[in-house]
């Protein structure tokens, strides 16, 4: 085609380059490994002429990959704007009207055209395609001076031909250029720029950029203008939160430790990923992701040693084994979700589809909703799927697009949703819910002002008298984290067992926290996979395993009849809890009857019901997890538990306070579970006043540990180890208290358990 140079014709010569199609983006991905130079379009005018030529040829691409050790990307945004000048050259070099020596002048003999069109040729076949803003800044400058010259002009056909070069020539270009976004966003940059200067392109083209041996992109540069919020360390990468002007949403701006490595390491990576690529991992291996990880991190270790010793670099043993983790972590695990994985701050994460056209977005601890700096490839995604599909057994695919699964890495858990095309009609996508590695604990509650002292000691009571319990909310209200929590409270003597679909709860601490623990995993409600067994029958097999307490993870449909059948059997032995959807005591009953299918004589096997909510501001910018409301539910009722008043609440959240506040049913001792549960109880029959000690006696303990936290600067002392070895302590020096005194005297067996404390964190032991 006219005006298109072949690569012969190119002055920076050609380019080993082709178009490749991925997530419906046409992409012009340049080699420049074997090339003298290299660096990205923004610091090197010769690599945007190279670019530019090489669009004039393939008018279809929508974005730009320049592969080398790093492998840099350009948008949509920004390849436009590389094309719309590859356009104006092709527009300027092949209009004879503009180019081309007769059209300096309406005057032939005029003795200025062969200079003007030797500078023409300097900014079309040179500057224009090296450096647009400067050609464009030239072009203005120039018809400024010939402005002046023609205001200066004695004969008059020259001044007609400096006029006419003005207005068909100069300004006819500028105002193409004028048309084009790179133009548009370089303006307020234009006064005093310098021919050259590569700063303006710098702030305008910010690729995402990734080492050659990674699948994800990251936005590295830092968004100018913006306002720094916070920077904290995660492992060995940085995290900064920003806020631009005008946005509500903040960026989490991730800088991993993959993105910070000198060419030696580079290097050093670039032979151990080869070497790696052809390890096939054995039979036992691929059963056990830990054992996969363990051996291939084991193999990058050993390579990365052999390899740096022979190149006579120097690498300590720190940075091998630095190295050694991020090739594991790209080869066997979830690349840089990891690192997001790891941030404690982080709560839930979100990777929309089409994966390669928008950034990850998450929910984060101290700023909410969060757009990340990180944008997965169609690569990485599909390698994600793989994982998913090989450690957890079940199924991705068109016919089975859903997968709901749990994935556990070094230092965090989490649970996956993943969706596949036909549901996800633009490609695969994932949401993510992070739990902590530790379960959480009452005091940690208390401490995010979740709960009150008060709601944790009741709750702590309930769990030990041995009751049915629901907790409902909304998705993300933290209900997972709040059975959790419960369970921290059952004694080590109980044994436990755990229903799940998908293994959320943390049971892996509680083993290693010398709890008799047995988890059950069983089928999903959403794809049936044929070698799980029921939910429901799952549940049914826990009654058969012993005197248990039962823990389901949630209930999600009819496996609800076999929950209640347990939850029969079981109140009057050990406590049983779950978590179910709902966002209040009736719409528990809403759901569980009308939606599951359960009678409304089995639904009064349920004995309490926590409801945890988000509560969002008034703005609307920021939520909170809150415990709402805590009811009971009485049996004395026939048909309708709300018009036979069989919800009766024992505390509830106080907008206005921030706080859940006791109701006077349960400080009169009116509360019917509460009396059933010391009715079981030689001191307390009839005794409410010792129940009520016992109680605020459990909050005070919970107190005490938040305060002892905080004043000590030890978040070890709320963690789950110290505060189930401090529930301990309380129920050893509550026997020895009534051997003692022969009664439970709550002010006595508080004395001896926070000396018990104090001295345990005197001593270091937490």
């Amino acid at each position: 085609m006219a005006g298109e140079p072949t690569e012969l014709q190119q002055p920076f010569g050609g380019l080993d380059a082709r178009v490749i199609q991925e997530d419906n983006e046409s992409i012009l991905e340049v080699n420049c490994f074997n090339v003298s130079f290299f660096a990205p379009l923004e610091d090197s005018d010769t690599w945007m002429a190279k670019v530019i030529f090489k669009l004039m040829q393939y008018r279809e691409v929508t974005q730009i990959r320049l592969a080398e050790r790093r492998i840099y990307e350009y948008d949509r945004a920004q390849t436009q704007m590389l094309k719309e000048i590859a356009e104006v050259l092709r527009f300027v070099r092949t209009n004879n009207t503009l180019y081309n020596p007769y059209a300096m002048s309406n005057f032939p003999q005029d003795v200025h055209i062969g200079e003007r069109f030797s500078f023409l040729q300097s900014i079309v076949m040179d500057l224009l395609p090296r450096d647009p803003i400067g050609a464009y800044v030239e072009l203005i400058r120039r018809a400024r001076r010939e402005e002046i010259e023609a205001g200066k002009e004695g004969w008059p056909a020259y001044k007609a031909g400096r006029e006419h070069f003005i207005k068909n020539v100069l300004y006819v270009i500028k105002a193409i250029l004028d048309k084009t976004g790179l133009i548009r966003a370089a303006a307020q940059y234009l006064e005093g720029y310098q021919t050259g200067d590569r700063k303006v392109y710098r702030l305008i083209f910010r690729p995402t950029y990734r080492p050659n041996f990674m699948f994800t992109r990251l936005m590295a540069e830092i968004p100018v203008g913006a306002q720094q919020l916070d920077s904290y360390s995660v492992r060995d990468a940085t995290v900064t939160i920003f806020r631009m002007p005008g946005e509500v949403k903040p960026i989490y701006h991730l800088m991993p430790p993959e993105f910070r490595l000198t060419d030696e390491e580079f290097q050093v990576l670039d032979y151990a990923r080869e070497i790696m690529a052809q390890h096939k991992p054995t039979t036992s291996e691929l059963i056990d992701p830990g054992r996969v990880r363990l051996s291939l991190h084991d193999v990058a270790f050993d390579l990365i040693r052999e390899y740096s010793e022979k190149g006579g670099f120097q690498m300590r043993p720190a940075d091998n084994e630095r190295l050694a983790e991020i090739m594991t972590r790209e080869t066997a695990g979830f690349g840089i979700i990891e690192l997001i994985l790891a941030d404690e701050k982080v709560q839930d994460i979100a990777i929309n589809a089409p994966t390669s056209a928008s950034p990850i977005q998450l929910v984060h601890a101290d700023f909410e909703d969060c757009q990340t700096n990180v944008i997965p490839t169609q690569d990485e995604v599909a390698s994600w799927a793989a994982r998913l599909r090989l450690f957890s057994g079940r199924p991705l695919d068109t016919s089975n697009p859903v997968l709901d699964t749990s994935i556990e890495i070094p230092g965090a858990r989490a649970r996956v949703a993943a969706v596949a095309p036909t549901l996800s009609p633009y490609g695969l996508a994932f949401s993510l819910r992070r739990h902590r590695e530790r379960p959480w604990t009452l005091p940690l509650f208390i401490k995010n002002r979740a709960l009150t002292p008060l709601a944790a000691g009741l709750i702590s009571f309930l769990v030990d008298g041995g009751r049915t319990i629901l907790i409902a909310g909304t998705r993300g209200s933290g209900k997972t984290s709040l059975l959790a929590a419960m369970m921290c409270e059952i004694m080590r003597t109980n044994r436990i067992i755990t229903v799940e679909d998908t293994l959320e709860l943390p049971t892996m601490s509680f083993a290693e926290m010398h709890y008799n623990i047995q988890s059950l995993k069983v089928q999903s409600a959403i794809v049936q996979v044929g070698n799980e067994l029921s939910a429901a029958d799952g549940i049914r097999t826990s009654l058969r395993l012993g005197d248990s307490c039962l823990i389901i993870g949630e209930v999600r449909s009819k496996e609800a009849l076999a929950l209640y059948e347990a939850m029969r059997v079981g109140a009057l032995a050990n406590v049983v809890a779950g978590t179910i959807h709902g966002d209040s005591p009736y719409g528990v009953y809403d759901r569980v009857v009308n939606d599951l299918g359960v009678p409304p004589t089995s639904f009064k096997a349920t004995d309490i019901i926590i409801v945890a909510n988000p509560i969002r501001s008034a703005d609307g910018m920021h939520r909170v997890r809150r415990v709402v409301d805590i009811s009971e539910i009485r049996k004395h009722w026939d048909k309708d538990p709300v018009k036979e008043k069989g919800f009766v609440s024992l505390m509830e959240y106080d907008a206005k306070d921030d706080e859940l506040k006791p109701n006077q049913i349960l400080t009169d001792g009116e509360s019917e579970i509460v009396s059933k549960i010391a009715a079981r109880v030689k001191e307390w029959v009839g005794n409410f006043d010792a129940v009520w000690d016992n109680i605020t006696m459990r909050a005070k303990m919970k107190k005490a540990l938040v305060d002892y936290s905080i004043s000590t600067g030890n978040p070890n002392i709320i963690e789950a180890p110290f505060v189930i070895a401090s529930n301990d302590a309380a129920h050893l020096f509550g026997e020895q208290v009534k051997r003692q005194q022969g009664t439970l005297v709550s002010e006595y067996i508080y004395q001896k358990w926070d000396a018990w404390v104090k001295e345990q964190i005197k001593a270091g032991r937490v």
